[in-house]
């Protein structure tokens, strides 16, 4: 049986954190933006996260669904959204693996732990 796809990459980010809001708000100013479907998981629908997204990871860390299907998080979703945008490809192909992707995997972790300061009870 094959994988079901999605038309294209979907992030997934919580919009009651505000830090989180103003950051994706951005990219979304980006080229490249409209190509990717930007679901805020703090409001959405549940039907809104697709298959094997809970609303409690999503809000719990950003993901990306590409366009094959599979869910990336943490720094590879930060990865795969900048390659998804001419301007921060360059990013994304410098941090996109090894070490450097480690490295950012760690840093996020670390903002994960500040960000619960910031963000919004859920309604």
């Amino acid at each position: 049986m094959e994988k079901a796809t999605c038309q294209g990459t979907v992030v997934y980010y919580d919009g009651g954190c505000p830090v989180c809001q103003r950051e994706i708000t951005y990219y979304q100013t980006q080229k490249g933006a409209e190509q990717v479907q930007w679901v805020d998981a703090a409001s959405c629908g549940e039907n809104a996260l697709g298959e094997n997204l809970e609303r409690e990871a999503a809000l719990s860390r950003m993901h990306v669904r590409l366009p094959d299907g599979r869910l990336v998080s943490g720094a590879a979703a930060f990865v795969a959204m900048w390659q998804t945008m001419p301007r921060w490809a360059w990013l994304a192909r410098l941090a996109g693996s090894g070490w450097r992707l480690q490295g950012l995997e760690l840093a996020y972790r670390a903002f994960l732990k500040i960000r619960r300061l910031w963000r919004k009870p859920a309604p």
